[in-house]
């Protein structure tokens, strides 16, 4: 990497195996005729989801006496579903989000996603597309081992040792001691232990020689997918990952409006209970919902770790032309 504070932290190598990343992700689509979509980056709802934090800038109207608190998404996930509900059929986009607080190894606070919707299916159908389009975009896509699929509670239970939709926070917090985990302080949710028995014991293990899909979580886990019929503890949504690295990150669609409400509302409570900012929610979604949102599944992927992983790539700053520091 030229280390001139002027110059591209990728290598012009790397950009170009990008590009054709880019490429090949709309031919994937475009034979399969889901139209590509274009949607606002800048919005005057925020994600009200405690474990995101948006940036925040402002609209000066010409002649207002007070400004506009504006938000740039962290997905293009809320104005898709307003396409959808509008008949726009199935739809993608490739776009910038923008996370504030997210830098390392494998984040920069400005990130690509191509993030997709599919009205009539659910997340399994939607699995073996994600499926399909990784192995058609990665060189070695077809020479991949078998795809894994494993519930969550299997992979907790196979690879740390635990159920976790019976386990007790001091039995969780056993668990991670267990595994060489030590915090300075406990954690008293639930979701916090599972999160980094998920992070520090269980995804390094995972995808190691194919792809594998880690679906249906806890409940308290839902975020936008819908609670599952068979099961009430468990929502419909899946993640995947490829030699330890989360790639995307998928939902059986949520799409009662009611629900929706109260899951932004409690949203807004645990954003209260940690002090962070408590921010507008998307009434146009929920008024879209209430439209009329059809039966679907939508899933977003990371095109950055994607690229790393096709360019052998140690750093997210070896495929994007420039990092934060350099922008």
């Amino acid at each position: 990497m030229n280390t001139a504070p002027w110059a591209p932290s990728a290598s012009l190598d790397n950009l170009r195996t990008r590009a054709r990343l880019l490429a090949a992700i709309r031919r994937f689509f475009a034979e399969r005729g889901v139209l590509e979509v274009e949607t606002p980056l800048l919005s005057q709802a925020a994600t009200t989801d405690p474990h995101l934090e948006s940036f925040v800038t402002a609209f000066h109207e010409p002649g207002a006496q007070q400004t506009q608190p504006c938000y740039l998404h962290t997905s293009p996930e809320f104005a898709m579903k307003r396409l959808l509900a509008a008949g726009s059929g199935p739809i993608y986009q490739l776009c910038k989000v923008f996370r504030q607080g997210e830098r390392g190894r494998r984040h920069n606070p400005e990130f690509t996603m191509l993030e997709w919707y599919r009205p009539q299916w659910d997340h399994h159908a939607l699995m073996d597309e994600v499926e399909a389009l990784i192995r058609a975009v990665l060189p070695e896509g077809n020479a991949l081992g078998p795809t894994e699929r494993l519930s969550y509670v299997e992979a907790l239970r196979r690879h740390a040792g635990i159920d976790p939709l019976e386990a007790s926070i001091d039995q969780l917090a056993k668990c991670a001691q267990g595994h060489g985990i030590t915090l300075a302080s406990a954690m008293e949710q639930r979701d916090d232990w599972l999160d980094l028995l998920m992070s520090h014991v269980v995804e390094p293990r995972l995808g190691k020689t194919g792809l594998c899909f880690i679906h249906d979580y806890p409940r308290s886990q839902a975020a936008l997918a819908r609670i599952s019929p068979e099961d009430s503890r468990l929502a419909q949504r899946f993640e995947l990952y490829y030699r330890g690295v989360e790639l995307a990150n998928g939902f059986h669609e949520l799409t009662d409006a009611a629900e929706q409400r109260a899951r932004f509302e409690a949203d807004l409570e645990r954003r209260r209970t940690l002090g962070l900012d408590v921010v507008p929610m998307d009434e146009r979604l929920l008024a879209a919902l209430e439209a009329g949102l059809t039966s679907c599944a939508g899933v977003a992927l990371g095109v950055d770790r994607l690229c790393m992983l096709l360019c052998a790539a140690e750093r997210i700053d070896e495929v994007i032309s420039f990092t934060f520091e350099r922008s």
